[in-house]
């Protein structure tokens, strides 16, 4: 199969799926409020566009913040946890705690707790978007190879030379995995923390205006927005893929393999 063939085949298979909804909507007499047809989908985001473009904007600040704040602080903790085994033996139930716990259970404590809405929704998205970047770096730092570990320790070099030559260069590759699922965990976060805390008004994110359109059998806006947030989704995971390949294609198996 050619390369255009294989990139034509994703778009042509999305084209015959909303073909076949047109149709089934359409013969099946389906009211818009039940399942609307692609055509209204379409038609509600160019009507709706600005509307939701707004709201959306909201939740992607929420989830690049999460994703930024969960980025610094994932690898300062996977190096302390580096440092020494006890220290990660010590840390580790906890972050398995944190990510096992569901967002929705613990989302109305730190709305509550915290005074201002945009911080606890960015709290919220960051306890999801943590766990991958810490978990994989951490992985990645303890994953070095024993030669390698011999060498330079044959050359006297210290804790930090270690460090910053060796292990985390190393351990770049899952960094980089685990940065690419928290992208999308992010997004999820600060969904979910927006459908809980149920804020309106000129600051209310995309979730909300799903929850208003629901309310008011707008089902073809509600539609609107989920394509929304399944593009922005993908953008976020195609960017982060983009940065991962840039970085690791002149040195690294995975990416050099598959180029």
């Amino acid at each position: 199969m050619s390369d255009l063939a294989r990139r034509a085949a994703p778009a042509l298979f999305g084209i015959l799926v909303l073909l076949a909804w047109e149709a089934v909507v359409v013969l099946a007499a389906i009211p818009p409020y039940i399942l609307p047809a692609p055509h209204l989908v379409l038609l509600s985001l160019w009507t709706d566009g600005p509307s939701l473009l707004g709201s959306l904007w909201i939740t992607v600040r929420i989830t690049l913040a999460a994703l930024l704040a969960a980025t610094g602080l994932g690898v300062a903790l996977a190096m302390l946890m580096a440092q020494a085994r006890w220290i990660e033996r010590s840390i580790y139930p906890y972050l398995v705690i944190l990510q096992v716990t569901p967002i929705v259970a613990i989302a109305p404590l730190i709305i509550i707790w915290a005074d201002d809405v945009f911080v606890s929704l960015l709290i919220c998205a960051w306890i999801v978007a943590f766990f991958p970047i810490v978990a994989n770096t951490a992985f990645g730092l303890g994953s070095v190879d024993r030669g390698l570990v011999d060498l330079f320790r044959l050359y006297r070099a210290d804790r930090w030379q270690m460090l910053a030559l060796l292990r985390m260069p190393s351990a770049l590759p899952h960094f980089l995995a685990g940065l690419r699922i928290s992208g999308g965990l992010a997004l999820i976060g600060a969904v979910v923390a927006e459908f809980v805390a149920g804020t309106g008004g000129t600051e209310s994110g995309l979730a909300f205006r799903i929850i208003e359109a629901g309310y008011r059998l707008q089902i073809p806006k509600m539609f609107a927005a989920l394509v929304l947030l399944s593009l922005t989704g993908i953008a976020i995971h195609a960017l982060l893929g983009w940065i991962s390949r840039v970085i690791l294609r002149r040195w690294h198996e995975s990416v050099s393999s598959s180029l």
